[in-house]
């Protein structure tokens, strides 16, 4: 494992250890299962075109919006509109929900920038799609940040 597990909150150093746990075709049929266990979002993004952002280094439209909470903690929750017949995108996008949904902002702007090599989805999915999840953490940083400032 090349990442501290320490810097990864519980629910996503759990994914990790369960993701590694087993071979590269049982990862994707994980990733499968995670990606029907994203939240449908609430009302108040359902144009997700206009209220959110869109990751484009994904190979399928997906929005994300992150909401900083106010209280000392800052909890970071997250808000994801992919569609339901991208279920890689949709699984990656699981995987940041279950793993840093209701995360401290500061925890969140400490997961390492490449904590998803540990997933080894690299043997699994293409380049392109790792590129993907990549860009979704930057993106959740940033608005983190923005949130934060």
């Amino acid at each position: 494992m090349s990442t501290n597990p320490g810097t990864l909150p519980p629910d996503l150093a759990e994914l990790v250890d369960d993701f590694s746990a087993v071979g590269p075709k049982d990862r994707l049929q994980l990733l499968l299962e995670l990606s029907q266990e994203l939240p449908d979002l609430p009302e108040r993004y359902a144009d997700a075109a206009d209220s959110m952002e869109q990751v484009h280094e994904c190979q399928s439209p997906l929005f994300l919006k992150v909401e900083v909470g106010p209280d000392e903690e800052r909890p970071v929750h997250l808000f994801f509109s992919a569609p339901r017949e991208a279920p890689t995108t949709r699984g990656f996008a699981s995987i940041m929900y279950t793993g840093l949904d209701g995360e401290p902002a500061e925890t969140v702007l400490a997961v390492p920038d490449d904590f998803y090599t540990d997933l080894g989805l690299a043997e699994a999915v293409s380049p392109l799609r790792l590129r993907g999840i990549s860009a979704m953490l930057a993106r959740i940083k940033n608005q983190v940040r923005a949130a934060t400032a």
